[in-house]
């Protein structure tokens, strides 16, 4: 399972780094035509829907990683039975939402399929809107490669914030023990 979370992770990134570079390639060639005087007609619409979806996947990622929002003083402050069950309900509401999230963007495909971007014809609204219900499955399939270690993390203390795992990692400090790491 490990291989697979590592894997899965790394695939995540990569499509972000895609887009990243995608957006980034988008807006800067839209500012050269735009700074010499031609316009690109497809430029502003290309550009929304392109951040839109570096928006999405991303957010799969940053599921991978535990690093959205979360009350983790208000679960830390809690039993560990509690803090289990408050693990559970925090996951399984999200898991809800982006499952229902894939629903409803899947079953808005067939109604949209014959509308075009507004710019470019040729692209299909099906296709620029297929990331709703795509990026929500790569966020639920993250939420639940997450949850084992995270019930875990409950069961066994506090549960340690994203971004202070992080700083104490690139310092050689366990966030667990408080040990300094062996490198």
């Amino acid at each position: 399972m490990d291989s697979f979370r590592r894997f899965y992770d790394r695939l995540l990134e990569v499509i972000a780094v895609i887009l990243i570079v995608g957006v980034t390639l988008i807006v800067c060639l839209g500012f050269t035509y735009r700074w010499t005087g031609h316009s690109l007609v497809w430029y502003d619409e290309v550009a929304s829907i392109s951040l839109a979806w570096l928006t999405y996947f991303a957010s799969a990622l940053a599921a991978m990683r535990g690093a959205h929002l979360g009350f983790s003083g208000l679960v830390n402050s809690l039993p560990a039975g509690w803090r289990v069950a408050a693990t559970l309900f925090s996951s399984g509401v999200t898991i809800f939402f982006f499952v229902l999230m894939a629903w409803v963007g899947t079953s808005l495909l067939p109604i949209i399929a014959g509308i075009t971007l507004v710019s470019i014809p040729e692209i299909s609204q099906g296709l620029v809107m297929s990331a709703i219900p795509i990026a929500s499955a790569m966020f639920v399939l993250a939420e639940l490669l997450r949850l084992p270690k995270l019930l875990e993390e409950a069961r066994r203390g506090p549960i340690v914030d994203h971004e202070i795992k992080e700083a104490l990692e690139s310092v050689g400090i366990d966030p667990v023990t408080g040990k300094e790491l062996h490198r």
